[in-house]
Formats: structure tokens, C-alpha cells, sequence
């Protein structure tokens, strides 16, 4: 089958939506499957199958930066590669966002899947438009949400019926991830993976370091990622930030790595959070899991089954909770156990096949 997958984000910008986009059409190719990939990106793709049709521009939405392309240049450059590829089905992710997944749904004439990926708590600027993406919707055959809370927040914009298939994690990756990463310092290790803002919770994390470090002279924070909330660090005593490991941002398959080394991994997010790719990929590496008590994390973690979960914006909570399972390892080793069996419910070998089956019915639907 000839399958174009349109991702609405820059290409070489950190984010689940481009992981996740990535990697399904690997595993597409993989499994013997054409694909072409359509994406926004200030420079070529590094990927033979991926086309760059639209220079990103970052839009502030929803506690966010969202880089997307919407312009009479990507508009041209879309329509054409969508012609000459000539696909057997178009697979949009997040198509209601003004960028290249919505531009692809509006140049093609073939059957079209739709995944949305976005929560949030509530959007004026959604319901403002709402009008407009229903006719973008109406193109669509399958609609397609990663979680029950994306779902609910498609359907206060848009009605009709929509599909669960969760997002792929390449498990096996994390599961044998080679020798922990080098470098690191002696000790137990708390590691974050996620950008350093407010939605993302990093202040709280912080915070909640600056209580684990009074007491647990051997802990230390690793932080993977980036953002504007690194000047949070600073905010550390010395003794505390001495105990930091500031690793910037770090490229997707080089993140095992650190996971190996890693005793307890971290997600404070304080909402709009649909999943939690990075939740499960801690828990198919083997780490145990405390994150935040929101929609989308409590779907993909049982508290006190996969992981311990927290209220949000609680740094005493994350605190606390990130000492038992330091502290308590018969708690931790249940947590890793569970975890790893829940992971492998969001392995590629499993979310693929399901959307195999979304792609062929779409066509029989439109022939």
C-alpha cells in the first residue's frame, strides 16, 4: 500500500507527534509498505522518504510553541508531492492545526485517516473556529484518537464517532538499550526527559529535587531536554545544583541509554496531556514511574500498579513520592515488572496491525 503521512510540526524539532509520525513510517517500510512523509523543517530531512514542503514559524498556543508551516509556498509544494506520489491512503496527524497535515487533507483526493493527538483542559481559539475545522473534519473517513482524553477534547469541537488506537512506543529499543549512558555521576539517579516549561511541570521538579537533595546526599537530577525554564536550575542552592546534570537537549535514540543508568524517572506535567510516550518508554526500559495524576497519564499508569502517581503542580507530593520508591525497593522492582508488561500493550507490533486494518477499511469505504 502507498501510505503519505503529513505531520503538522517542524521535522527536526523535539516533540511526540514527530517521534511518533517517525517511526510509523519505519515500521510501515518495514513491514513492506510505500511511504512518503510531508513535514515542515528549515532544512532538507535526513530521511530518504521524507519531504520537507514548508519553513516552520513558531505559534504560541495553549502554554505552548507550536512551529508549524501555513503559506501559499507549502500550500504548492504539498499539492505536488501529494499528486505525484499518488497515494492509496493519506494519514494526517493533528489535520484541525493550520500547518501541512491540514494542508495535505485539503489537496487530496484519496481516502484519508486522521490522528489526533492534542488535549486540552479547554480552547477558545478551538471553539472560536469550530465552524471552519468542521469542514476540514468533513474530508476526513476515520478519525483516529491516541487516548480517551484526546478524544473527549476532539469531540467538544467536532462530532462523529472516533476511533482509540493508542501511540506506537518502540519498546524493544528501550527494553535493550546497550550500556548506560557515560559520564553520569555516582549515585541514585532521578532522570526528566521532557522540555523545561510550565505545562511540562519543570519549576516543580526542581522544587521537589530541592527537597530530595536535603536529605539524599547521593541523588541526583538528570535533566534531557531543553526550554525556557532552565533558569528554574539556578534557583537551586549550590549545594543542590552542584547535583544536576544539565544534559541539553539529546536525540531520540540516544535516550536508552540514560534510561539505563536511571533509578526513578520523573513526569511533573500540570496538564493538557493526551498520553505520555515518555511514561511508557521509562516503563519498557525498566525505571519506575512517579508522574502527575492527570488525563492522559492516569490512562497509560495504574497508580500504585505501573507507577505512583502525584498531584499535579505539588513539589512535596513528587517529593515524597520519588523517596519511596528510592527508599522502598520492593515497591520499585513492582512497579518496573508491571510496567514492562504494560509497556509492551503499546509496542509497534501491537498499534501497527490496528492501524493496517484503519487504512484498509478506509479504502474499501471510498472504492
Amino acid at each position: 500500500m502507498r501510505v503519505l503521512l503529513a505531520c503538522p510540526y517542524d521535522w527536526h524539532a523535539p516533540g511526540g507527534v514527530q517521534v511518533h509520525v517517525r517511526q510509523l513510517g519505519s515500521v510501515l517500510r518495514d513491514r513492506g509498505h510505500e511511504v512518503l512523509v510531508l513535514a515542515p523543517g528549515d532544512a532538507p530531512a535526513t530521511e530518504a522518504w521524507v519531504r520537507i514542503v514548508g519553513r516552520p514559524f513558531r505559534v504560541p498556543y495553549g502554554g505552548t510553541v507550536a512551529p508549524i508551516s501555513f503559506s501559499p509556498s507549502a500550500w504548492s509544494k504539498v499539492r505536488g508531492r501529494v499528486r505525484a506520489f499518488a497515494p492509496d491512503v493519506v494519514h494526517v496527524h493533528e489535520p484541525l492545526t493550520p500547518s501541512v497535515s491540514m494542508l495535505t487533507t485539503l489537496a487530496t483526493e484519496a481516502p484519508i485517516v486522521a490522528t489526533f493527538h492534542a488535549y486540552l483542559d479547554r480552547s477558545r481559539l478551538m471553539q472560536l473556529a469550530a465552524p471552519a475545522l468542521r469542514r476540514v473534519h468533513r474530508r476526513i473517513g476515520v478519525s483516529i484518537a491516541v487516548s480517551e482524553a484526546a478524544a473527549g477534547f476532539l469531540r467538544r469541537v467536532i462530532s462523529g464517532l472516533v476511533e482509540i488506537v493508542p501511540n506506537g512506543v518502540d519498546v524493544e529499543r528501550f527494553a535493550h538499550p546497550g550500556p548506560p549512558a557515560e559520564g553520569l555521576p555516582v549515585g541514585r539517579l532521578i532522570l526528566w526527559v521532557n522540555r523545561l516549561d510550565p505545562q511540562k511541570g519543570f519549576g516543580v521538579m526542581v522544587r521537589a529535587f530541592e527537597e530530595l537533595a536535603k536529605e539524599r546526599p547521593d541523588a541526583h537530577l538528570v535533566v534531557a531536554g531543553d526550554g525556557r525554564d532552565r533558569d528554574a536550575l539556578e534557583r537551586l542552592s549550590g549545594q543542590a545544583r552542584r547535583r544536576v546534570v544539565h544534559l541539553g537537549t539529546v536525540l531520540h535514540e540516544e535516550l536508552p541509554r540514560y534510561h539505563a543508568a536511571a533509578d526513578v524517572f520523573a513526569a511533573a506535567a500540570t496538564g493538557q496531556e493526551s498520553f505520555g510516550i515518555v511514561l511508557v518508554e521509562a516503563m519498557a526500559a525498566g525505571v519506575p514511574v512517579v508522574a502527575t495524576d492527570i488525563p492522559g497519564y492516569r490512562e497509560v499508569i495504574r497508580d500504585g500498579v505501573e507507577g505512583l502517581l502525584v498531584p499535579p503542580d505539588d513539589p512535596v507530593a513528587l517529593a515524597a513520592a520519588i523517596g519511596r520508591v528510592l527508599d522502598e525497593p520492593d515497591l520499585a522492582h513492582g512497579l518496573v515488572d508491571a510496567g514492562r508488561e504494560r509497556a509492551r500493550t503499546y509496542s509497534w507490533s501491537e498499534v501497527v496491525p490496528r492501524l493496517e486494518a484503519v487504512y484498509a477499511g478506509a479504502v474499501a469505504t471510498a472504492r
